[in-house]
């Protein structure tokens, strides 16, 4: 490397670190504003509370009886709701208790309802037989 070279290189390197240090001392700047801003944002905040909201609360203080809301009347809806709530009586009717005991043993009642028939049609075969018999 030649002397012109290193001093190119010494010279750049001296640049950059000017820049380095200007830029540090812009992003120092930047931070004490905005610390002070934020002091400053701090003591407004302060001072500008929100006022309190009475809805369900009558206060005692007449300074606060101006944040009173007025009453609310929850009527606006009321027919609404009605119409959505009336529901046909017969879907509210409760089952009998065995409907679930019927339901389960509806296929053997069945077939013995037809073995009942056919052995009181024998009964009734045999008492006419019998019967025929006699005279």
């Amino acid at each position: 490397m030649s002397d012109t070279e290193e001093s190119t290189t010494i010279g750049s390197m001296e640049e950059e670190a000017l820049k380095r240090k200007q830029r540090l001392d812009e992003l120092r700047n930047k931070r004490k504003n905005s610390e002070t801003n934020s002091s400053n944002s701090n003591a407004k905040s302060q001072i500008q509370l929100p006022k309190p909201k009475f809805r369900n609360y009558n206060p005692s203080d007449k300074n606060l009886q101006e944040n009173l809301l007025p009453k609310s009347r929850p009527e606006n809806g009321m027919n609404e709701l009605l119409s959505k709530i009336i529901i046909d009586l017969t879907k509210l009717a409760p089952k009998k208790i065995d409907w679930d005991l019927k339901r389960n043993i509806a296929k053997k009642m069945d077939k013995l309802e037809r073995k009942t028939q056919i052995a009181i049609a024998e009964l009734i075969s045999m008492f006419f037989l019998l019967f025929w018999w006699s005279r």
